[in-house]
């Protein structure tokens, strides 16, 4: 099956040089701040500008969508979770909503696959109710998948035409970590019980029957497991494919994107098997307590900016790391040269102050 997607170019290596440059010439000693000076590297290097320019337009999209497998007992909430729970974004009510506020980021949801009816400002890309079960059978059928990788690509290139300059993927849905497990566990060839987590904090039973479902939806997933489409329609779900279009889009439209939780990051993993190379572009926010979170991350070789035990999910964890995102990028643009600010770099005794008289 195509799906239109090809290699991804990196972010310019020029402009990252640059960069390089001007930390060793910032009043600071060299590589005292870290992480912090690599990460705004990469930000010049994706701007192709040195130095780079704040984020003006961080945009999350929260991709909203049901799952089949929910009706099994592998969560600890009803499938209705997720309709009302959209209503609740566009109320303004969410974790998502206060902690965008905080990191002056605006928010969008989209259904994707909920299993009921939402505001027709959230559906017009609307693939399906649900996705199938995927313990059991297909999650999509083989237009649908399209129809949601379709939707994911549109999705980024409206957000990226209207000016967004940092993306966020975010992601709401009763009972999405069990596909999570099954792309990542698949992917990283590891056995259920190392990938499976608590989700949204299943008893022990609960969590067997995670474990089972996982396991079935494995073994259905593996005769796919290097054909990315068909992986997204036989085990995934149509939120996880437009996760994926977009992702791979917004690489391809050289826009950074600071990726979520294990959700998101499971989308990834299928978007950097579409899309070859677009990991470069994406940044990840924070480490989950689910364990397939650090398997991911893992295989995707990317380091998180923050680890706080969350496991939301909604683009939560990557929205509390966005600060940190901003302080690299101020610390690059913002800091006086050593030349500016007439600080010697000198190292010889008669450029120290004499600080014995």
């Amino acid at each position: 099956m195509t799906h239109g997607f090809g290699p991804v170019a990196p972010p310019d290596a020029r402009f990252r040089a640059a960069a390089e440059q001007r930390q060793a010439q910032l009043t600071k000693p060299a590589g005292s701040l870290g992480r912090l000076e690599e990460i705004g590297n990469w930000v010049a290097a994706c701007q192709a500008q040195c130095p780079p320019r704040q984020f003006e337009r961080a945009r999350v999209v929260v991709f909203a969508g049901d799952h089949g497998v929910a009706r099994h007992g592998v969560s600890a909430y009803p499938s209705e979770v997720t309709a009302q729970m959209v209503a609740n974004f566009l109320a303004g009510g969410a974790a998502v909503n206060t902690l965008a506020a905080v990191a002056e980021a605006t928010v969008r949801v989209v259904d994707i696959a909920v299993d009921a009816e939402t505001d027709p400002s959230v559906s017009k890309h609307k693939v399906r109710r649900g996705s199938g079960s995927i313990d059991r059978e297909d999650a999509l059928t083989a237009e649908e998948v399209a129809a949601a990788l379709v939707a994911g690509r549109a999705i980024a290139d409206e957000e990226i035409d209207a000016g967004a300059d940092l993306l966020i993927a975010g992601d709401m849905g009763i009972g999405n970590t069990t596909p999570a497990t099954v792309l990542v566990a698949v992917l990283t060839d590891t056995e259920p019980v190392r990938a499976v987590g608590r989700g949204t904090g299943v008893d022990d039973a609960g969590w067997a029957r995670k474990v089972a479902a996982i396991r079935d939806g494995m073994r259905r997933a593996r005769r796919v497991a290097k054909e990315p489409v068909e992986l997204l329609r036989v085990a995934a779900g149509a939120d996880f494919a437009a996760m994926a279009g977009f992702l791979a889009q917004a690489a391809a439209r050289r826009t950074p994107v600071l990726l979520d939780g294990v959700v998101v990051t499971a989308a990834a993993m299928v978007a950097e098997d579409l899309a070859e190379g677009a990991r470069a572009w994406w940044l990840a926010g924070h480490r989950s307590t689910e364990p397939a979170h650090a398997l991911a991350l893992t295989h995707l070789r990317l380091e998180p900016l923050v680890d706080l035990g969350m496991r939301l999910g909604e683009g939560s964890g990557a929205l509390t790391a966005l600060p940190v995102l901003r302080a690299a990028v101020a610390a690059l643009a913002q800091m006086s040269t050593f030349a500016e600010a007439g600080v010697s770099t000198a190292g010889d005794a008669d450029s120290r102050p004499n600080l014995t008289k």
